[in-house]
């Protein structure tokens, strides 16, 4: 009696299936798809969000002058 054989679940769906009937459990599984793909949708942008701040980083360092340097240049 601890678990639930294949007729049990199939049962149970079916009863499920009768009480809130087949369109609002199709609205209830578009639902949850659809806030699955927003979520993964704004991890994805989180992630590319982060990259550009790095690439400006290097862009920097590479454009910093010396300034010693420079007037040893200039003499």
């Amino acid at each position: 009696m601890g678990s639930f054989s294949i007729w049990h679940w199939l049962v149970v769906l079916v009863i499920i299936a009768l009480v809130f009937g087949t369109k609002k459990l199709r609205n209830v599984g578009e639902d949850l798809g659809g806030a699955i793909k927003g979520f993964k949708k704004g991890m994805k942008d989180a992630q590319t969000d982060e990259q550009p701040e790095a690439v400006t980083q290097k862009v920097q360092d590479t454009t910093t002058i010396d300034v010693q340097a420079k007037e040893k240049q200039d003499t």
